[in-house]
């Protein structure tokens, strides 16, 4: 298995950070592979699909690049650059168009356990990489961009509420479950692949959700960055499972409607803000309402309220999505 070696103060230290390009690459393999993990994603997939194949088909050299630098264990480095705090779309795939062409060729050759096609034998791949990922952030993130910005925000207050409550070990077992685990110790279980343990201890460590439910990597700027991508909770991925009935919604409003469906999970005041997209006040006074009418309940996590639906509120929402 993968193993860092992390001290307490490097624990302590970690932090959640939101990165684009690191949506974009979780994007790019989900299109590669082409398979969905809810109707959100397939409708997702239904829209972007043909298009992004057509654009391979158009461009073998490409192709070529994207399925050696997926490889079956390992993603070419180069790819994945190591997200940074603040950073950009464009920033970060600058980085991957500045990179050294030997050692994407280099970075190629290990993700593929073998030679490098003779077609891949050249200068520009950094840049067809780079703007092959430009193409999948202008035509198939960006406009979603503000959504899902609020989904990974709401998944990073739902970790660190999951945090407080249970420590490092149930946070980190979560993040990708069967493959992530904190086993004690300073030992951090990254992923199943049989590599030779790393020791981490003073570095920067970074956990950045995605929103692809089949997403996951590590990357790393040796000596002193390390970061873990992992994919953010479902119930906040899967767009479908907060669609509002229209007869709840004429019952409660739309808006409290939705706050009432999405509560199928625990969740504070902060996340529903970043999912909804609606303001503090607002939510508040949503909830005041559901809570006086015993829809929803609430309870101290740490230093978070968490928000669920209570027995009623369940039979209401399930009977008007019947």
């Amino acid at each position: 298995m993968g193993l860092w070696y992390v001290s307490a103060d490097t624990l302590a230290g970690s932090r959640f950070l939101l990165s684009p390009l690191a949506e974009v690459f979780a994007a790019l393999k989900l299109l590669h592979a082409g398979t969905a993990s809810h109707p959100g994603e397939r409708a997702w997939l239904d829209a972007h699909l043909p298009a992004y194949r057509a654009r391979l088909a158009a461009d073998p050299v490409t192709g070529l690049l994207v399925r050696s630098g997926l490889g079956a264990e390992w993603i070419a480095d180069f790819l994945t650059p190591t997200p940074r705090d603040g950073e950009t779309f464009e920033e970060g795939v600058g980085r991957v168009r500045s990179a050294s062409p030997a050692d994407a060729r280099a970075h190629l050759t290990v993700s593929l356990r073998g030679p490098l096609p003779a077609a891949l034998d050249r200068d520009d791949l950094p840049e067809r990489a780079a703007d092959l990922l430009t193409y999948v952030w202008t035509q198939t993130v960006r406009p979603y961009w503000d959504r899902r910005r609020r989904v990974l925000e709401a998944d990073v207050v739902a970790r660190t509420a999951q945090l407080s409550r249970g420590g490092w070990a149930a946070a980190l077992d979560t993040l990708l479950p069967g493959r992530t685990r904190w086993l004690g110790g300073n030992r951090l279980q990254v992923n199943l692949h049989e590599y030779p343990p790393r020791e981490i201890s003073g570095a920067q460590l970074l956990f950045v959700p995605v929103t692809p439910q089949r997403a996951g990597w590590v990357s790393w700027e040796e000596p002193d960055r390390y970061a873990l991508v992992y994919p953010c909770a479902g119930v906040l991925a899967d767009g479908t499972r907060t669609v509002v009935p229209d007869s709840l919604g004429a019952l409660l409003g739309p808006a409290r409607a939705r706050v009432l469906v999405l509560l199928d999970s625990p969740m504070s005041t902060s996340q529903l803000v970043a999912v909804t997209g609606q303001g503090l006040g607002s939510v508040g006074r949503h909830l005041k309402v559901l809570l006086d009418g015993r829809l929803v309940e609430r309870r101290r996590a740490g230093r978070s309220v968490l928000y669920s639906r209570t027995a009623a509120g369940e039979v209401l929402v399930t009977a008007q999505r019947a």
